[in-house]
């Protein structure tokens, strides 16, 4: 191919309106050889941080999907292959990418490149929501966060604690509050304290990533996190994690206290429900420990006790 024809090739792959992806199938980890701006900008990464890379970073930590599975039985078969998958941008939000890959191979018949498809397919995940029952999609979402509206996560709480209560297995919820938002808005008007809410409603979302769990913005600056078989250790521990996260975001907040940033408290509940136990009990119980870990001096979190429920 001629100088010529190679430059007109290449403005042609990177003034394409779709993502195009060029991985090297010789090298070990299939690492990207050519990223579009197309991609680039779907997925927030600059072209530099991609190249040399296996694409699987835009996974984070969402690792157990089955489009993963099915990718990289394709790329070891040297087949073709089209999924749905979720991938995250830098700042953790989740966008579904519809991808298609095509094996290219030599004149000999050698297996040398993948050439990869990528569409960002959140509208056509919308418009199918549309169709769907219950809440109109435009209720579904939290306008300042982006998140679960409180109406929708309500609505799909009460369908997996029926499905919790008739599989008998563990369920748990998790109630974050910014500490002293109040004070915060105060001190710096209520469109700074709609910027802290989003910040960090950014960190809860992003650490809640598997099939199962659940992120809403319940009201004002408290989000709600529904999990799956987790026990309430495990549950507890997460939940620290998620709170040193938002304090590690820096956020300054001078009438804090001693630590002047911002920070989470945490109420935590999680339990097999009896079949007779209704759904207001596990929200009662998750309030309450909420209510202790501030009344503990806050940035901290509290365990739902047996007599919570009752």
């Amino acid at each position: 191919m001629n100088n010529w024809a190679v430059e007109a090739w290449q403005r042609l792959v990177e003034s394409a309106p779709e993502g195009i992806v060029i991985c090297d199938a010789t090298a070990a980890d299939c690492p990207a050889v050519f990223v579009n701006g197309a991609f680039a900008q779907m997925c927030g990464y600059p072209v530099s941080a991609l190249l040399g890379s296996n694409l699987r970073v835009l996974q984070g930590t969402d690792r157990d999907q089955d489009a993963r599975a099915r990718l990289r039985e394709a790329v070891e078969k040297g087949e073709p292959a089209r999924v749905l998958i979720r991938n995250y941008r830098p700042d953790g939000a989740l966008f579904w990418n519809e991808t298609l890959i095509q094996p290219v191979r030599d004149a000999a018949g050698k297996l040398t490149h993948f050439i990869g498809y990528h569409r960002d397919a959140g509208g056509r995940l919308k418009a199918v929501e549309r169709t769907s029952a219950g809440l109109p999609s435009w209720l579904r979402e939290d306008r300042l966060t982006g998140l679960h509206s409180r109406a929708y996560f309500e609505e799909l709480l009460q369908r997996d604690w029926s499905l919790a209560q008739r599989d008998s297995h563990e369920i748990g919820l998790a109630l974050f509050d910014i500490d002293d938002l109040g004070a915060y808005n105060e001190k710096f008007d209520r469109s700074a304290g709609d910027a802290c809410i989003r910040r960090v409603s950014r960190v809860v979302g992003a650490a809640y990533r598997r099939g199962g769990d659940l992120v809403g913005r319940w009201e004002g600056g408290t989000f709600a996190v529904l999990t799956q078989g987790d026990e309430a250790e495990k549950a507890t521990q997460y939940a620290g994690v998620v709170k040193q996260r938002v304090r590690d975001l820096l956020i300054h907040h001078p009438t804090a206290g001693a630590g002047r940033y911002v920070t989470l408290s945490a109420g935590v509940a999680s339990l097999v429900p009896p079949r007779g136990l209704p759904l207001e009990a596990l929200l009662k119980a998750c309030g309450a420990a909420l209510k202790r870990a501030k009344k503990n001096g806050k940035d901290g979190i509290a365990n739902a006790e047996a007599n919570d429920f009752h």
